[in-house]
């Protein structure tokens, strides 16, 4: 193992809280519908002419990002300083998605509850004890992320619009074959940081999946957790050709912090990354620490990074 300091999103303490609570972003990619802003209590999905009522409350901007291209109505939604879909203007917020308010998603009467996996250790007690039925998106990677909208598609009479997102990822990946094909595979750093701190993303995070589909060899191998500590003597001897840097929470302040430890820790200068000038700032909006609808440009952004 690289590192043996391993850090589960379990105990994930303020730095994970602060990388999670956006849950990730980007702006939706289709044009917001102009159906109802919140599903009527007598809605029901389309397949099959099915009675079966729903009134469904997503907790993260990702999961609001993708019911919105399914045409998917809700009765809930995050609190975000991000941009949410037009389709859901008016419809009650209901709290981060870090801690929503229970008492005011019960007052929603939802059928069910969307988060995403990456919360669920947290959530699952408290959605349990307010006897709510809540459902965690696995968003972790972009094939999980496709499985899931498939799934939704399916239980909400929306297949056809989820045949459509998942076949532009798949051109969008066999394209990336096709420009990657036979080049050499890059080995990357990944550095996730909020203010004051950072870790190392594995291929297990989402970041690191995009990486991974790209071609490139996350030095972090052989692990099972998304996020390791930093230990930068181990990640000096492994002397990645790219290093990218995610910054989360406060952007701005992250990438001065990061600029900082790079000037300052002597450690740095040897990274062949740093020599070569291949340390690459992420975009907050299109890198999230979840999966969301923007894959296909963060794709698209990574790529000259790992293939210059």
């Amino acid at each position: 193992m690289l590192m043996r300091t391993a850090v589960k999103l379990a105990a994930c303490g303020p730095l994970l809280a602060m990388l999670l609570t956006g849950c990730s972003g980007g702006e939706p990619k289709a044009p917001p519908s102009t159906a109802k802003a919140a599903a009527e209590p007598d809605a029901a999905p389309e397949s099959g002419g099915a009675a079966e009522q729903y009134r469904i409350v997503s907790t993260t901007v990702a999961v609001t990002q993708i019911m919105d291209r399914l045409e998917i109505d809700l009765v809930g939604i995050p609190t975000s300083v991000k941009t949410l879909p037009a389709r859901y203007d008016g419809v009650t917020k209901v709290g981060n998605p870090m801690s929503p308010d229970m008492e005011l998603v019960k007052s929603l009467k939802p059928t069910e509850v969307l988060s995403v996996t990456t919360l669920q250790y947290d959530l699952e007690p408290v959605f349990e004890n307010a006897k709510l039925e809540a459902s965690f998106l696995d968003l972790t990677s972009l094939d999980s992320m496709t499985a899931e909208i498939v799934e939704l598609g399916a239980k909400y009479g929306k297949q056809d619009k989820a045949a459509e997102i998942v076949a532009g990822y798949e051109e969008k990946l066999k394209a990336i074959r096709s420009a990657t094909e036979g080049r050499e595979r890059p080995t990357v750093l990944i550095l996730l940081g909020v203010p004051g701190s950072y870790l190392v993303a594995t291929e297990h995070s989402y970041i690191g999946d995009l990486v991974r589909l790209l071609g490139g060899v996350n030095i972090a191998q052989g692990e099972t957790v998304e996020y390791l500590a930093s230990n930068t003597e181990h990640l000096q001897q492994a002397n990645p050709d790219v290093i990218l840097r995610a910054a989360h929470g406060m952007p701005e302040e992250v990438v001065k912090m990061f600029d900082e430890e790079f000037a300052k820790n002597d450690i740095w200068k040897h990274f062949k990354a740093v020599q070569t000038g291949r340390v690459y700032d992420l975009e907050e909006a299109l890198f999230g620490t979840t999966g969301s609808l923007a894959a296909g440009e963060a794709l698209d952004a990574l790529l000259p990074m790992l293939y210059p």
